[in-house]
C-alpha cells in the first residue's frame, strides 16, 4: 500500500490510500471521513456508506428461487451463486452470512481490490467471508469467464461490476448487456435460475432486453438513496 496522500482539509477530507494501474486502467482506494471508496479510471464506483442495495442483489436472488421452488438436482442441495465484483464487500458477506447458498464464487479481475479485502481496510466489510469453505475467488474478467464454453452454470448470477446497464465502468462490459451478453447469461444459469444486476438508477431499456432475450418474471427493485435516483436491482428468471 503506498503513503497516505491527503487531498483536502476539513471534515469530509479525502485520503487517497492506494492508487494501483493495471491492465484495466487505474484503480484507487480512498477514505472519505468513517468511509471507504473505490475509483476505477477516474470513475466513482462504490463506498462502503451504504450496502443495502448490494445486499438486496443477494437476498433478491434467493427469494425468487425460493419463490419458484427452483433448486439444481435434489430439492436437498444448496443452490450456488456467482457474484460479478467484489467491490468493497457487502454483497459476499450478505451471501456468506446466508447457509442457504452452497458454492459461492466472487469473480473480481482488480488484483487491488482483492489486496484491500486480503490485507487491507475492506477485509471489515467483507467480514472474513473469503475464509469461508463454500467461497471461491476466480481472479479473472467476468465477461472471459462467461464466455468459456465449458464454463460452469449456477443456480444465481448476482452482478455488480459497473454502475449499472447504461454506465459501465469500461467499454468493453458493454457487451454484457446487449443481446449477445443476455445470451451468455442466459445459458449460464440453470433452468429456473435467477439474474440480479445492480444498477445506480432504472433501466427499462435494459428490462426490455431482458424479456427480447427470452427471461421471465422481469422486475426491478428500488433502494432510495439520500440524493438523486434510487439504486435498483434488475431480476429475470431463465425460465423453464
Amino acid at each position: 500500500m503506498t503513503t497516505a496522500l491527503p487531498e483536502r482539509d476539513g471534515p469530509e477530507a479525502v485520503v487517497t490510500l492506494d492508487r494501483r494501474e493495471g491492465p484495466y486502467g487505474e484503480v484507487v482506494l480512498r477514505q472519505r471521513g468513517g468511509h471507504f471508496e473505490i475509483i476505477a479510471n477516474g470513475c466513482f464506483l462504490m463506498d462502503t456508506a451504504d450496502g443495502r442495495s448490494e445486499r438486496l442483489l443477494i437476498q433478491a436472488a434467493l427469494d425468487e428461487l425460493d419463490r419458484t421452488g427452483s433448486r439444481p438436482g435434489s430439492r436437498t442441495e444448496r443452490p450456488t451463486v456467482l457474484i460479478g465484483g467484489l467491490g468493497v464487500g457487502f454483497s459476499l458477506a450478505y451471501a456468506a452470512a446466508e447457509p442457504r447458498w452452497g458454492r459461492i464464487a466472487i469473480v473480481e479481475r482488480e488484483t487491488a481490490i482483492i489486496d484491500w479485502h486480503r490485507n487491507g481496510p475492506l477485509g471489515a466489510f467483507s467480514d472474513g467471508a473469503l475464509e469461508d469453505e463454500r467461497v471461491t475467488v476466480l481472479h479473472t474478467d467476468l465477461l472471459e469467464y462467461l464466455a468459456a464454453a465449458d464454463g460452469e452454470r449456477y443456480d444465481a448470477l448476482c452482478l455488480d461490476i459497473d454502475n449499472g446497464p447504461d454506465w459501465t465502468v469500461t467499454d468493453s462490459n458493454n457487451g454484457l448487456y446487449g443481446a449477445d451478453g443476455l445470451a451468455v447469461l442466459w445459458h449460464r444459469l440453470r433452468p429456473g435460475g435467477v439474474l440480479a444486476v445492480w444498477s445506480a438508477q432504472p433501466s427499462t431499456a435494459f428490462e426490455e432486453a431482458l424479456r427480447a432475450a427470452g427471461f421471465a418474471d422481469v422486475v426491478t427493485h428500488e433502494i432510495p438513496v439520500s440524493r438523486g435516483v434510487p439504486d435498483v436491482v434488475h431480476l429475470a428468471r431463465r425460465a423453464g
